[in-house]
C-alpha cells in the first residue's frame, strides 16, 4: 500500500522492522532496498543490496538495483560491473 501511494519513506520504516524480525529472508530486504532507493536513501539501499548480493551472488534484481544505486551516487565504474553481471544473469548478453 505504501508503494502504491509512493510513500517510500513510510514503507522503509515498516520494512526495516520486518527485516529485523526475519533478517535471513531476501524478499523483505529487497523491498526495503527498493524503498530506500525510491526515497533517495541511497547509502542505505546500497547497504541492504550488498547484504543480498553477498548471500546470493546470482540474485539478478539485487545486482541490477545495486548497479543503479551506485550510478545514482555517481559511482559509474563500480556500477558497471554489477550491471554487466545483472545482464548476464538475465541472459541479455548484448549489454555485456
Amino acid at each position: 500500500m505504501f508503494f502504491d501511494a509512493e510513500d517510500y519513506a513510510a514503507a522503509a520504516r515498516v520494512l526495516d522492522g520486518l527485516v529485523e524480525e526475519v533478517p535471513e529472508q531476501t524478499a523483505p530486504r529487497l523491498l526495503l532496498a527498493r524503498a530506500y532507493y525510491h526515497s533517495a536513501q541511497l547509502r542505505r539501499a546500497e547497504s541492504e543490496l550488498r547484504v543480498i548480493v553477498d548471500r546470493d551472488p546470482v540474485e539478478h534484481y539485487a545486482r541490477l538495483m545495486l548497479g543503479r544505486t551506485l550510478q545514482r551516487q555517481g559511482r559509474h565504474e563500480e556500477a558497471a560491473s554489477h550491471l554487466r553481471i545483472a545482464s548476464a544473469l538475465a541472459g541479455d548478453f548484448d549489454q555485456i
